[in-house]
């Protein structure tokens, strides 16, 4: 069986509104004005964050786009942006869900949709090599989910049927793509979560 794992908030901390309310203090002083501000910041991974995420844009022009459509002063945009990085930390949890499907026999994978200096900043500092045989990153190929072209992508690197491709993907619209090309598709909650769905499905030992 591929198990493949998306990237932020499943592999990698992401949870925007807390993210908000630690780095922009001043314009979100709880995680309910940070939710706010996700919102508009990120507009639900679409308009100029989701060309980001495809790698259509670089950080520059994201930044600019940003600040122009919500009035929010660049360096302060610029200053979310550039503390990505820092909200990209590992989730033991699902480092450990990952080496135990990997001590089961299966191989694993990423599928994650990630603007190119992030995916860089990733690679360069986790042990992506050692978690996954390979992956696709939405600003590589210029896709992203829940687009039915990165899993068609996925589908051709892994080269098997749909039905042996477990996916753990922690937005709707996305497991709900891939449950309709056939693949066994998990909604991700929390790692603890995943270990029992995945066990219950007699994947892990």
């Amino acid at each position: 069986m591929r198990v493949v794992f998306d990237f932020g908030g499943v592999l990698f901390r992401w949870h925007p509104p807390s993210f908000l309310a630690r780095v922009w203090p001043h314009r979100c002083p709880d995680e309910a004005a940070g939710a706010v501000a996700a919102r508009e910041f990120f507009t639900q991974y679409s308009g100029d964050w989701g060309a980001f995420d495809q790698g259509l844009i670089g950080p520059e022009a994201v930044i600019e786009r940003i600040a122009a459509r919500t009035g929010w002063p660049v360096a302060e945009v610029r200053g979310v942006v550039d503390a990505v990085p820092d909200e990209l930390q590992a989730v033991p949890g699902t480092v450990r869900l990952i080496e135990a499907a990997q001590a089961a026999g299966h191989r694993t994978h990423y599928l994650s949709n990630m603007p190119g200096i992030y995916a860089d900043h990733l690679e360069q500092n986790y042990p992506l090599d050692r978690w996954f045989e390979g992956g696709i990153f939405s600003s590589r190929v210029k896709q992203s989910k829940p687009g039915a072209e990165i899993f068609a992508l996925m589908e051709a690197q892994l080269g098997v049927p749909p039905q042996e491709i477990v996916f753990l993907d922690d937005h709707p619209a996305n497991i709900e793509a891939a449950a309709a090309r056939g693949w066994q598709a998990l909604l991700f909650t929390t790692p603890d979560a995943a270990e029992q769905a995945l066990r219950a499905r007699g994947l892990l030992g």
